[in-house]
């Protein structure tokens, strides 16, 4: 079945030292644009606040005055328009044509390509509208806090281009260098002959490119519309091999019930790298000597730079050990169950508070760090898009399943049974056998396969960002389903007292 897909292909850039200077100039215009941006919308935020303040002080009740008072946020078209009237051009002088006056913002503006502006101003409405959401409850995730500026050295350097697709100005030269628009023929590290062979085809057509830096390298995503036939079944070899359930942890990144690889038997078991481990005596020296070196000063800045290149190696090699596991996972296998884990939940700190600190903190700092190393939310999110591609299906355990805990032949459960516990054993049959290879059993056997619909069929309950599913199937005792920070009724009692503070942070356009 022929389906156009977006896929991003990235490359690693070899730019010039002029090349590089012309790409930090674009990051720093997409930044200048984004606060630019947000100050905007900002500011009608504030003169919103500001009258409806006035209303209550006269009496107003406060939801009348919320309701009467209307500052529309300005959104990317307008913003634009009030660019092009003030902006300076420092090929005249920066000051408005014919009068003496203060310099008009912006007079570089023509350096650099138009489109770093634009998409600045669509990741800032992008970063409201998420607030908003967030606000609101409609977002799923974590709640959303108010957008931030961004500020040099703390950000991220990125900016992205458009292009006109019928006069493409964003395209592959050869396999080893890519034209960027205002920058020039950049060279590859890596090469495109995959992406200029689908271009060559009529099979793809390249819509943008994100331009970012990552350590000390240049990276470039391509983001190109592509035809790809996606497999409406699995092929006979994955049938063969039928349903594997992936155990993540962190003694083995992942355990399954049986080999990953047919011709290995000690592929059950996927080692973990434990890639910041390893890197662990060169973070530590080169924290301590960024520690040590003044504010301000250029050995300060070298020594951001050596943890920042450290800290960027481990992230590279953490994806491409994942990018791996999770493409033999999903082209070997026809079904491919995984735990619905909540990741946040598991790393949340242990300290505790003032009037009840925690115990352990430590150690549990520590575990914290194993569970962010391994990974295992990336390891889903690339399952849930490698599956479609290759023929397979992803199916979801019950998050409230105790997967550890139940006996993969009969069903019996201990519910004793602590981390430390490296064998289970069965006290209804007898059982014996590697905790995690006896929970990669009862994932294969109890997931469900996950339904691309937004509302779940049949009596299931859906799942969002406000709430947590009704469990069912094999269940343990437990408390109540958890939910969001501040979504549970008594976690949001302090909210509600605060609810008459805080209804000035509403949209002045949505009040």
């Amino acid at each position: 079945m022929q389906q156009e897909v977006f896929k991003a292909f990235r490359f690693t850039l070899d730019p010039r030292p002029a090349q590089v200077e012309v790409l930090l100039r674009h990051a720093g215009a997409a930044r200048w644009a984004f606060n630019h941006a947000l100050g905007m919308k900002v500011a009608a935020h504030k003169e919103w606040r500001s009258q409806v303040q006035a209303l209550v002080d006269q009496g107003v009740p406060e939801v009348e005055a919320r309701r009467q008072v209307k500052v529309p946020v300005p959104s990317k078209p307008r913003i634009q328009k009030h660019l092009n009237l003030i902006k300076g051009d420092s090929r005249k002088g920066g000051l408005p044509e014919g009068a003496l006056g203060p310099e008009r913002p912006c007079p570089w503006w023509h350096e650099v390509n138009t489109h770093a502006f634009q998409s600045a101003f669509i990741d800032a409405d992008r970063a409201w509208q998420n607030w908003l959401g967030s606000l609101a409850g409609k977002r799923a995730g974590r709640a959303v806090g108010y957008p931030r500026f961004k500020k040099k050295g703390r950000c991220r350097d990125a900016f992205r281009l458009h292009h006109d697709v019928k006069r493409p100005g964003i395209r592959p030269v050869g396999y080893r260098r890519l034209r960027l628009p205002m920058v020039g023929e950049v060279r590859l590290h890596d090469s495109a002959k995959r992406l200029v062979r689908l271009l060559d085809r009529g099979c793809a057509q390249v819509q943008s490119v994100t331009v970012s830096r990552g350590g000390h390298r240049w990276y470039a995503s391509v983001l190109c519309k592509v035809v790809v036939e996606l497999p409406g079944k699995p092929t006979k070899a994955q049938v063969r091999r039928g349903t594997v359930g992936v155990d993540l942890g962190v003694k083995y990144l992942a355990a399954l019930p049986q080999p990953l690889d047919a011709e290995v038997p000690e592929s059950r078991f996927v080692d973990n790298p434990r890639h910041l481990v390893r890197a662990e005596k060169q973070l530590v020296k080169a924290q301590k000597s960024l520690s040590r070196t003044q504010k301000g000063s250029a050995r300060r800045q070298k020594a951001r730079h050596r943890v920042g290149r450290l800290h960027h190696e481990v992230a590279v090699r953490r994806t491409t050990v994942l990018h791996a596991m999770t493409k033999q996972l999903a082209t070997r296998f026809a079904t491919v169950a995984v735990e619905d884990l909540h990741v946040a939940g598991m790393t949340r700190s242990a300290r505790g508070t003032v009037e009840a600190p925690g115990k352990r903190v430590r150690q549990k700092a520590g575990l914290n760090r194993a569970i962010l190393d391994a990974a295992p939310g990336e390891v889903r999110r690339q399952l849930t898009y490698k599956t479609r591609w290759y023929g397979s299906k992803l199916a979801v355990l019950d998050r409230w399943l105790p997967s550890s805990k139940t006996c993969s032949a009969c069903g019996w459960q201990n519910p004793r049974l602590t981390l430390s516990d490296r064998t289970f054993h069965c006290g209804g049959c007898g059982l014996s056998t590697d905790r995690d290879e006896n929970a990669a059993r009862n994932i294969a056997r109890h997931a469900v396969v996950a339904d691309d619909s937004p509302v779940a069929p049949g009596r299931g309950e859906t799942q969002n960002a406000r709430g947590a599913p009704n469990p069912a199937g094999l269940k343990a005792r437990r408390q109540g389903a958890s939910k969001r920070e501040g979504t549970g009724l008594l976690a949001r009692a302090p909210r509600i007292a605060r609810t008459r503070e805080s209804m000035m942070k509403i949209e002045p356009s949505r009040a």
